[in-house]
């Protein structure tokens, strides 16, 4: 998922998103744990894309707190 793809979501689909993400993560570890998983790198995506949705759901926090 890109940044501005991130950016354009609402904040209810941010946190559908990161649900998503972190059950897909855990999808992946447990196959990778039974040796059933065949693109290793999609852990690392997927890590970085609940990074990217939590950065931005941190960043929205923080103009609502300045406001």
């Amino acid at each position: 998922m890109k940044p501005a793809e991130i950016r354009e979501l609402s904040n209810e689909d941010l946190v559908v998103k990161t649900k998503e993400a972190r059950e897909e993560l855990f999808n992946l570890r447990f196959q990778m744990a039974t040796s059933q998983l065949d693109n290793t790198a999609r852990i690392k995506q997927v890590k970085k894309d609940i990074a990217r949705l939590q950065t931005e759901k941190r960043a929205r926090q923080d103009v609502v707190e300045d406001a």
